[in-house]
């Protein structure tokens, strides 16, 4: 049964963890303490419930807590070695540890167990933060809040910052909560509801300070020439440009990608002061550690050519690497963890919006996320008085801190799909469906494309979330909708690398019965079809210089001659022929073409559903029902082949075990004599 404490502690950081305005993703923390049984002595023991390290308030959870001994916690005062060696007491967190599961401690439990106060919340507002980043934060925070909010000047978190807002709190019994310098705020209360109503009293206080007292432009008047580009406009060019600037955020490794084109990024990148602003990078730690310690900025006017904003992005990328590496060395010790990578995540293009990376979709997201909070904090500090960060040094101690370094290396081995792009088309249903849903569980972003876009959307939310999976519609024998298609891809998660011509129709027809409307139909859909598809995303692969993955959803039809099937046979050997010569011409790129050739997929096709199953069954004499049945009996391994079946061999092609394997075209036929390639 939950503690009345812990419970009251989780309703409330739902609530502060919902609203944007109050925190970020993930950001801030919060405990309550409370007296529970000792079930080894029977007797009262006072704990502390914190949320833990790497959780999110707003949807946290029992689980999502530590829960520690409140006297030993505070024993470990008497044991601290000093502000050199703090980093040793979050390894002692553990011997303070009640009972067994729960979180892991984060770097801010000392803030919770040795403030006196039952309830405590730290968080990371915008409001917050702009106050305690303005160059005279200290003076700010008196006029805002008087003396119910003291200053704390800046220090890294850790044991230290906590025993000095322990101090502040014990020295000034009037005060509700403090502004940590370049940081966030902390508050507390007697009660859960009490250390709420203090938290947001000082987020919403801040906020309608500035909201009174900030200067009209506080980005200064609008630049010539940076204004933002009409909205359909505007996301032509990002998706124009999402291949290159993907590839400058993958040069060390592979990311995925997400763009934003709110109002708070385009306000700021069309107003002059931006180029300063940008340059002096984020303050609060959170941010950083998402972000990089600054942006990759295109100095380039909204209208600019494609063309000239390819090229100045690629020198703007050398620089910044050249810059990061600086950083780098500038700071680094023979104790630091080895560089991790110089490329930026965050790159803002004027006039169009900001495109933001990890190595997954949520992380991309929330990286947007928390630069957007980083502008409004800019917004904040630059209205009331001049944005003043944490310089570089403290940036870097917190970026390459070895407590940050090992939080990485706890993370979980990644999926052998992790960061890429799947496009599948024809995926609402059948083949496709089932190649969506595996390339997704091994780990790739899936955007499934079909004629319906109502289909598409449900088959990609039964996937998972937008961070997983989202649904387009497209006609592939149609040019215009292609590029659309694969525009959506670029804009959801970055570019494309992975790539399944999947889509396709049957009419089962003897010559004499095929009409040319026929052919043309099956012709435009499956040949031009895959054609179009494949030039459209490999300019986009071209482009980002990542490599990868085209497949084509073939036939045993291919190569096998049956009756009445001349014009989808036809097609499909014109797909096999393409595969072939796609190879030889994309390897050079790094790009892999490779086919598969099913046969007998009857279980949920759309193609056998539609009548072509009807008609195959009565060219085979057999009742339609027992037609997947028929087609195994008929194979070598006497099995019926199923949408899963081809799904897998779509993955083998493009996993880690085939990297030098193009040209080839897999049978998924359980054997088939006649249609052995040879």
């Amino acid at each position: 049964m939950t503690h009345p404490a812990a419970a009251d502690l989780i309703a409330r950081s739902n609530r502060l963890g919902s609203d944007p305005k109050n925190t970020n993703y993930a950001g801030g923390n919060t405990s309550a303490k409370g007296t529970e049984t000792d079930p080894v002595t029977g007797q009262p023991v006072e704990l502390v419930w914190v949320k833990g390290s790497g959780g999110d308030l707003g949807t946290l959870t029992e689980q999502g807590l530590a829960v520690l001994r409140l006297d030993r916690m505070r024993a470990l005062v008497d044991v601290y070695p000093g502000l050199e060696r703090e980093d040793e007491m979050v390894a002692a967190f553990d011997y303070c540890l009640h009972g067994k599961g729960g979180a892991a401690p984060s770097i801010d439990t000392a803030m919770h167990g040795l403030v006196d106060a039952p309830h405590v919340d730290h968080l990371h507002p915008d409001s917050g933060i702009a106050v305690a980043t303005a160059a005279d934060g200290q003076e700010l925070t008196s006029t805002i809040f008087g003396d119910k909010v003291v200053w704390v000047p800046w220090r890294r978190p850790g044991f230290q910052l906590g025993l000095d807002i322990a101090e502040i709190k014990e020295k000034n019994p009037q005060a509700i909560g403090c502004i940590l310098g370049g940081h966030g705020i902390t508050a507390w209360g007697e009660t859960s509801d009490e250390a709420e109503r203090a938290s947001l009293w000082i987020i919403d206080t801040a906020a309608a300070y500035i909201a009174e007292h900030s200067r009209p432009e506080p980005f200064g008047p609008p630049l010539a020439g940076y204004a933002p580009l009409p909205q359909a406009e505007r996301r032509a060019k990002a998706a124009a440009l999402g291949a290159t600037i993907r590839g400058i955020a993958s040069q060390d490794r592979p990311m995925v990608g997400h763009f934003t084109d709110t109002g708070e990024v385009l306000d700021f990148l069309a107003s002059s002061e931006h180029p300063r602003l940008g340059a002096l990078g984020t303050s609060c730690p959170d941010h950083f550690l998402r972000t990089k310690v600054k942006p990759l900025v295109l100095d380039l006017p909204s209208d600019a050519p494609v063309e000239d904003c390819v090229a100045r992005l690629k020198e703007l990328a050398v620089a910044y690497r050249e810059d990061y590496q600086a950083y780098y060395d500038r700071h680094a010790t023979p104790e630091s963890p080895a560089i991790r990578g110089a490329d930026p995540l965050i790159v803002l293009v004027p006039g169009v919006g900001m495109f933001s990376f990890g190595k997954d979709k949520q992380t991309a997201r929330v990286a947007g996320e928390f630069y957007v909070n980083a502008i409004n904090v800019m917004r904040g500090a630059e209205g009331l008085s001049t944005y003043a960060p944490i310089d570089e040094a403290e940036k870097f101690r917190i970026e390459y801190w070895a407590l940050e370094e090992a939080k990485l290396q706890r993370m979980p081995k990644p999926k052998p799909l992790a960061t890429r792009v799947a496009l599948v088309t024809g995926a609402a249903g059948g083949i496709g469906k089932a190649t969506a849903k595996k390339l997704a569980a091994e780990g790739a972003c899936v955007v499934i494309a079909d004629l319906s876009l109502e289909k598409a959307q449900a088959a990609a939310a039964e996937i998972g979330g937008s961070d997983v999976a989202v649904g387009v519609a497209a006609d592939v024998s149609d040019e215009d909708a292609v590029q659309a298609m694969v525009d959506a891809a670029v804009l959801a998660f970055g570019g494309v690398d992975l790539v399944v011509n999947n889509a396709g129709l049957s009419l089962s027809k003897s010559l004499m019965d095929t009409t040319a409307a026929d052919w043309d139909l099956q012709h435009n859909v499956m040949a031009k079809g895959s054609f179009l598809v494949s030039k459209a995303t490999a300019k986009v692969m071209v482009g980002q210089e990542m490599g990868g993955d085209i497949v084509y959803i073939s036939s045993k039809n291919s190569v096998f001659a049956g009756p009445n099937n001349i014009a989808y046979s036809a097609t499909k050997a014109d797909q096999a022929h393409q595969v072939r010569l796609l190879a030889a011409e994309l390897g050079a790129h790094g790009i892999k073409v490779n086919g598969v050739n099913p046969d007998g997929v009857v279980q949920g096709s759309g193609i056998f559903a539609s009548g072509w199953g009807a008609n195959r069954a009565a060219v085979y004499g057999v009742e339609e029902k027992d037609l997947g049945t028929f087609y195994a009996q008929r194979t070598i391994l006497k099995r019926e082949v199923l949408p899963e079946n081809i799904a897998n061999a779509v993955f083998v092609l493009c996993g880690p075990d085939m990297t030098h394997t193009t040209g080839l075209h897999v049978p998924v036929d359980a054997g088939v004599a006649a249609a052995f390639l040879r």
